[in-house]
């Protein structure tokens, strides 16, 4: 299954006729102004998509800041965009591709792949906080290092990290200056430093990053490279740190 494509590759299929569903996952801070983004330019045929809205439940301090949405909810969202079987969906944003990760994310999740679908909610896994309070497996935070070791934290409600989670920054797979996904051989060796290799079984690993988008990215270039799908601990630090309770690491 391929990741990431080219935008080439996307123009000669739109030029060509093919079937296909185009998802713009475009996010502003200012609300309204992504659809008017949208609105003035986009990717012809492609349908718009707010993960604030469509890819996130309801926020708050219990459950963090961008929560798994409900099952309701993302079956209605997908029948609105045209996913279908037989149509191979291509996703894209205006950044690195944070957000266009977490749309391919829940996608897969919910049975996606190519050009299938049969709705089947969960076909990734993903774990809830009392899993990771009890996990014994590797714990990866694909926050950069600033927000990992504690020195910085403008989103969260504390600075710091997960007991016992190592950190590789998803913006490490991403080249400086195109910003696009690294080469698959120095993904598998940035994942082999961490002790992740082909061989390892996925329920042995978790990724999360402040509430999910970083670690999506973090996964789909795990898969790209041909590596096990980690579980996805969605609501992250975000819902992590929001517990007063949670015991937090710092490296300071």
């Amino acid at each position: 299954m391929t990741v990431f494509v080219s935008a080439s590759e996307l123009n000669e299929r739109i030029r060509s006729g093919q079937k296909q569903t185009i998802l713009a996952v475009l996010w502003e801070p200012v609300e309204g102004k992504a659809w008017s983004k949208f609105q003035s330019e986009h990717i012809p045929t492609a349908m718009f998509c707010d993960p604030a809205v469509t890819l996130a439940g309801m926020p708050g301090r219990e459950s963090g800041r961008n929560p798994h949405p409900t099952l309701e909810s993302l079956e209605q969202f997908l029948a609105e965009w045209g996913i279908e079987q037989g149509r191979p969906v291509y996703i894209y944003d205006t950044g690195a591709g944070v957000f266009s990760a977490r749309a391919w994310w829940t996608l897969r999740w919910m049975g996606v792949e190519d050009a299938s679908y049969t709705a089947r909610p969960g076909s990734l896994p993903m774990v809830e906080i009392d899993q990771v309070r009890d996990f014994a497996g590797l714990l990866i935070d694909a926050r950069d290092a600033a927000r990992y070791e504690g020195r910085r934290e403008l989103l969260d409600l504390k600075a710091g990290h997960i007991p016992g989670a190592l950190n590789l920054p998803v913006g490490d797979l991403l080249d400086e200056q195109t910003r696009q996904v690294v080469g698959i051989d120095t993904i598998r060796d940035r994942f082999a430093q961490l002790g992740v290799t082909q061989n390892t079984a996925p329920e042995d690993v978790v990724v999360y990053s402040g509430s999910g988008n970083h670690s999506a990215l973090l996964i789909a270039a795990m898969a790209h490279a041909g590596l096990p799908v980690a579980s996805h601990y969605v609501a992250g630090w975000s819902q992590w740190s929001g517990d007063p309770t949670n015991p937090v690491a710092r490296n300071l």
